[in-house]
């Protein structure tokens, strides 16, 4: 029972350094698998996909890669044939990890660039960028008192 205790107050503080470590290796054997054309799909081996980060559960029995075609474009069609090759890329996971077992894969759309675009948009707006650029006054300063 203390297990299980033990296990519920590391829920929420953030990913393990091993869940970094095993993520960061399945990215970059994920990406390798990807840029080489390993999968016999030849629909999968046309697109260059980006993987930005994988995500491992606390268990390390499920990795979530977040992806996106190279341009952005075909994003759903991404998703259905990664989902479509999963059992493939596995195997070919597995083969160059050296973890007791694969991962689960599973595939979402990396929005990252989005947000960051998003962001460049706001920024870029004539009123945010005039009270980024004015200078911090103290809320309690007086501007006659200099």
């Amino acid at each position: 029972m203390k297990h299980m205790a033990k296990n519920k107050t590391h829920e929420g503080s953030g990913p393990t350094q091993r869940q970094l470590r095993v993520g960061e290796t399945i990215r970059r054997a994920l990406s390798d698998v990807l840029a080489r054309g390993d999968v016999h799909d030849p629909e999968l081996n046309r697109l260059s996909i980006t993987v930005g980060e994988v995500r491992a559960s606390s268990d390390l029995k499920i990795a979530t890669a977040y992806v996106l075609p190279l341009g952005g474009e075909g994003r759903e069609d991404v998703l259905k044939l990664l989902a479509r090759n999963k059992g493939e890329l596995r195997r070919q996971l597995s083969k160059r990890l050296v973890l007791k077992f694969a991962p689960d894969l599973r595939f979402q759309l990396d929005e990252t660039f989005d947000r960051m675009d998003e962001t460049r948009r706001m920024l870029a707006q004539d009123v945010v960028r005039r009270d980024a650029e004015a200078p911090d006054e103290a809320p309690d300063s007086d501007p006659d008192a200099s």
